[in-house]
């Protein structure tokens, strides 16, 4: 544990959904009518909370397992959702290459796999530049749609405080959706085989992935014959589905805390589970400030920008009492940095002695541009950094907890490479994004079979209840 963390907890300044307010403040619009904005937060105000208290504390708890080295978590969705895609199918699609990678992840890593997914509420984006310029017109970027369009026209790029009431109701109805999925039948595991057996089928990597796929039959075979089928097994034919999003707009994620009836606790409403982006981890900033006082599991970005000493600085802030899974740690290096910068800081967390969940995001430090000016990335630098993090966690000891990804369930063509070797010339048959290149379908499960391999080799056994990877 930290040194003294009641003394950590008893220094801290006094904690209120607004305190925030008076920290300065990274990467928010300037709404151009402030009492707009308000009539807008105190709407929120008053509508129904989103998730509950007793949803994030179970949450916590399967984190907390990720953290003891017990689990492992997926977390994955769209770069930025959009308003133009609240439909079920984008929804169901979604939710359904998430569940078909848990699947083949539970298989491969033997432990218990923690579904979050990038939905319900990821609809703001951090960007590198407050304005863009397009044929010598500079306007204001585009920050997602909860805060203004797309289009780039001066009115659409105006930040609209409406938005933040169009993206709660939204989100109400997707993850409305999401508990339809998750506990009436469409998450039985048999459906979601089935699901991975025809991407098989359709694999140039076919051969690699039958005796995977043949191995998942054969155990759901075994359990049926055993008494253990959809009809008399609730976890069968049901799942756990979390939804989760960056905190980047302070006035709508205040505007749905509440406190929690039964702890009188306050609690962030609007997910199960938020995260610092790492734009917006400055230690004296709004955004930690926020989160820092929610009882929500909470995650923290962490780049390459950032020192050891500066990172236990922020796990001392957010975790203070040290509670298995409070606080996730997600890695997003870039293939050419993690192997020198990420053992570095594994290290320092362990010795602080704070308990965090270490997950891989394999995109966002992987993006590059084609000669057409589109953000891509490469299939094969995403796979290089999977592989750095096990490296580094495989040399240090400790546990590689999960993966994030920007992923969607539609065959769009944004990331080159994967089995089927999409190049720069493939890009433009499907290229739907307004902010990130994602994943499609088959790339998703492509990487999912594979990180279900390398857990497969480097695992060795449990250890006083621990697993330990080797390098």
């Amino acid at each position: 544990m930290a040194d003294n963390p009641l003394a950590a907890l008893a220094a801290a300044p006094p904690w209120t959904p607004e305190s925030w307010r008076a920290r300065p403040v990274w990467q928010m619009p300037v709404y151009p009518d402030g009492a707009t904005l308000a009539a807008v937060e105190t709407r929120l105000r008053r509508y129904p909370p989103l998730v509950f208290a007793g949803e994030a504390r179970r949450l916590r708890a399967a984190l907390g397992e990720a953290a003891a080295g017990r689990a492992f978590v997926l977390q994955g969705g769209d770069c930025a959702e959009s308003f133009a895609d609240f439909t079920a199918n984008i929804i169901r699609d979604t939710f359904r290459i998430l569940l078909q990678m848990a699947v083949v992840l539970t298989f491969g890593a033997r432990v218990p796999v923690v579904k979050l997914g990038r939905m319900a509420g990821q609809y703001a984006k951090p960007r590198s530049a407050d304005t863009e310029t397009k044929d010598g017109v500079t306007l204001p970027c585009y920050r997602g749609d909860i805060v203004n369009g797309p289009e780039f026209t001066a009115e659409a790029r105006i930040p609209d405080p409406a938005r933040m009431e169009a993206g709660y109701f939204q989100s109400a109805g997707t993850l409305n959706l999401l508990r339809a999925f998750a506990s009436g039948g469409y998450a039985d595991l048999h459906q979601v085989h089935r699901w991975n057996l025809d991407f098989v089928e359709r694999s140039p990597l076919v051969e690699r992935y039958r005796d995977l796929a043949a191995r998942i039959d054969a155990t759901l075979g075994f359990m049926a014959a055993c008494g253990m089928t959809s009809a008399t097994t609730p976890q069968i034919r049901e799942t756990d589905f979390y939804t989760s999003h960056e905190a980047l707009l302070l006035p709508y994620e205040q505007a749905l805390t509440r406190i929690d009836s039964t702890t009188g606790e306050w609690y962030a409403c609007s997910a199960h589970f938020l995260w610092i982006g790492d734009r917006t981890r400055q230690p004296d900033g709004a955004h930690v400030e926020f989160l820092r006082g929610v009882k929500n599991p909470i995650g923290l970005k962490v780049g390459p920008s950032i020192t050891a000493d500066e990172l236990v600085r922020l796990v001392e802030t957010l975790n203070p009492g040290g509670e298995p899974g409070r606080l996730t740690l997600i890695s997003r290096m870039g293939a050419d940095k993690i192997a020198s910068h990420l053992p570095p800081l594994l290290r320092a967390v362990r010795r602080a002695g704070i308990p965090v969940v270490w997950v891989c995001d394999p995109m966002h430090g992987n993006t590059i541009a084609t000669a057409a000016k589109l953000k891509t990335r490469s299939f094969d630098a995403i796979l290089a950094e999977v592989r750095g993090f096990f490296d580094g966690h495989g040399a240090e000891g400790t546990w590689p907890g999960g993966v994030h990804v920007e992923m969607t369930g539609q065959d769009v063509t944004e990331c080159v490479g994967g089995a089927h070797q999409l190049t720069e010339d493939d890009l433009g048959a499907r290229y739907e994004t307004f902010c990130d290149p994602r994943l499609n379908a088959e790339q998703s499960l492509e990487l999912a079979f594979l990180l279900a391999e390398e857990l497969q080799r480097r695992r060795t056994p449990h250890d006083n209840g621990r697993t330990v990877v080797v390098p």
